[in-house]
């Protein structure tokens, strides 16, 4: 257990940041998975401006790595195209 005040700090500041960073990637992952579920092109080419947006911002504060975020990106345009 932590015995100095900063040690203390940052125990509370770790937890905090843990839990913002597991909403944002929990919320990038069910936008990715809402827009893979997507039958209809249209209403899928609306939507993935905004989920690759996300995907951007989280690769950003390195909550996932910026290839992983590429690749997810490359697998989404793939899937958006190859809708009919």
């Amino acid at each position: 257990m932590a015995n100095h005040k900063s040690a203390k700090k940052r125990i509370r500041q770790n937890a905090k940041r843990r839990l913002r960073n597991r909403y944002k990637k929990t919320t990038m992952r069910t936008m990715v998975k809402r827009l893979r579920a997507l039958e209809d092109k249209a209403e899928a080419t609306e939507m993935l401006p905004k989920v690759v947006s996300i995907i951007d911002r989280v690769a950003k504060v390195k909550i996932i790595h910026k290839n992983t975020a590429s690749h997810l990106k490359s697998k989404l345009n793939k899937h958006v195209n190859a809708l009919s």
